[in-house]
């Protein structure tokens, strides 16, 4: 799913005002351990993590957890926002501090659109249960 650059842009001032006045967490490592615990409210991991399996695995993750997550283009930009002198690969915002607004602006503009595939999901997952899965060739 593409996202819009203005929802990027709103990630991005989110992790800004999130340093500030909450809790957040970075590199791939932190963010992790959040996301398995349940306690990040926004993750956002850069596209141009070279291996791309450094990152791989926290989209599913936060699709499991059912956390919000947003890629955003490059790793430069995501540090910055953190308050990071070097690039970083995640950042997860723990405690939204002056931030919960801009992650429910964020959230009512990706929701929607996860709400749309879920059920398409679950009903494929309810065949296979009843060994009745269809081929789509």
């Amino acid at each position: 799913m593409e996202i819009s650059k203005e929802t990027i842009e709103k990630a991005f001032e989110a992790i800004e005002v999130a340093k500030n006045t909450g809790k957040i967490k970075k590199g791939v490592n932190e963010v992790t351990k959040v996301i398995e615990k349940n306690l990040a409210k926004l993750v956002v991991v850069a596209k141009d993590v070279n291996p791309a399996e450094v990152v791989m695995h926290i989209k599913p993750l936060c699709d499991e957890k059912d956390i919000l997550c947003v890629e955003v283009p490059s790793r430069e930009e995501l540090g910055t926002a953190a308050g990071l002198q070097r690039p970083t690969t995640s950042v997860a915002i723990v405690q939204e501090g002056d931030s919960k607004k801009l992650i429910k602006e964020i959230a009512d503009k990706i929701k929607p659109k996860k709400e749309e595939e879920k059920p398409e999901r679950k009903h494929k997952k309810v065949e296979e249960e009843n060994g009745e899965t269809e081929s789509t060739e």
